[in-house]
């Protein structure tokens, strides 16, 4: 006789643009099976993402214009979808900085089981102040993921929980048929992502690319993306003289034959989770320049083997990598030739299987 399916819902700000809504779209696909109902839950009305299942879109269900109004209109209308489709599990994706907003959430959630998905370093976006509010809203989460095994260790250390696992980010292999379209004309090392200076930190990437001198050796730095700091990154590039080197383009829902042209990748953030950016890279076959910060690329980045891992905020070492990935053939073509093997085991499959595990035995345990 076949068990009744687990209803489960993946709560996310949205579908759009950033790296935890990809991983939302990539959960969805991952855990839909025979006995798993997908329900995607999204905050706002935004949607770039393909995803599996049913999508509940709070944005355009709640009908309030003024803020406070609509914020609660939308803890209503969740209660109560919550309840009407029977959802066993919540997997919250979500920031949770706010310690009022959340102590709400979780009585919303009631008695359900609760995993709580922790997808960056900076951990005050996901554990508000002081330290016993935190303990007070996770100590009856089933599981707290954490996305590396440097965020899992400092949870424990720093704030004690115990119910915790590292689940790393998966990457999906995409049909490069409807990826868009590169020249094959062009020379240029890339960043994909947002563009948030306090995040990525843009000056450190364009001081460092301007000191490689790379591009007097034909190289331009592409930025792909989006986001609130585009204007101070154009300023930035003028100010460095760098206008007729460094290329903005616009978010595009594939980049993936972008990244699988670059000469290579590059990440200078001031802390991560575990970013996706990189593996996806890594999985086109493109090798990574990476900074070693909190955290995700030490976990990534196999020095020498798949690229090139520096100390963050050092301009002179980080710009000596990039020329170095240029001007040593020998080591550019062997990171190249073992940067996709060196993410097999977090292909979409092998990740998935994580997730049904940890979904499944904790319904029917």
């Amino acid at each position: 006789m076949m068990k009744p399916k687990v209803n489960v819902a993946i709560i996310s700000i949205s579908l759009a643009k950033g790296g935890a809504e990809r991983f939302a779209s990539l959960l969805s696909k991952m855990i839909e099976a025979e006995n798993i109902a997908v329900h995607n839950i999204i905050i706002n009305d935004a949607v770039d993402y393909d995803y599996k299942g049913k999508l509940y879109n709070l944005g355009t269900a709640s009908s309030s214009t003024f803020s406070v109004f609509k914020k609660i209109e939308k803890g209503y209308l969740l209660c109560k979808y919550l309840k009407n489709n029977n959802i066993d599990v919540v997997i919250d994706n979500r920031p949770r900085n706010h310690y009022i907003r959340e102590l709400l959430t979780t009585l919303i959630y009631g008695s359900r089981r609760i995993i709580f998905v922790i997808h960056s370093f900076n951990f005050k976006n996901y554990f508000p102040s002081p330290q016993f509010l935190s303990q007070k809203l996770y100590r009856n989460a089933t599981k707290l993921v954490c996305v590396s095994k440097e965020i899992e260790e400092g949870i424990r250390e720093k704030l004690g929980f115990l119910n915790t696992i590292t689940i790393y980010n998966p990457y999906e292999v995409v049909d490069t048929v409807v990826a868009e379209k590169v020249s094959d004309n062009e020379n240029y090392i890339l960043f994909f992502g947002r563009f948030d200076e306090k995040v990525k930190n843009f000056s450190l990437m364009l001081e460092a690319f301007s000191k490689s001198e790379i591009y007097k050796a034909g190289y331009c730095l592409y930025l792909l993306g989006e986001g609130p700091d585009l204007v101070f990154i154009q300023n930035k590039i003028k100010e460095l003289q760098l206008d007729e080197f460094v290329k903005i383009l616009p978010f595009v829902k594939n980049p993936q034959e972008w990244i699988a042209k670059a000469k290579f990748t590059i990440l200078t953030s001031q802390y991560e989770g575990f970013p996706m950016s990189l593996v996806e890279s890594l999985a086109a076959g493109t090798p990574i320049v990476a900074v070693d910060c909190k955290s995700g690329p030490k976990e990534i980045v196999k020095p020498e083997h798949n690229g090139l891992l520096v100390e963050n905020h050092n301009a002179p070492e980080l710009s000596k990598a990039m020329k170095r990935m240029i001007e040593d053939e020998n080591l550019y073509n062997f990171c190249k030739k073992n940067a996709s093997e060196s993410v097999e085991h977090l292909s979409l499959d092998t990740i998935s299987k994580q997730w049904k595990a940890l979904i499944l035995f904790d319904t029917n345990d």
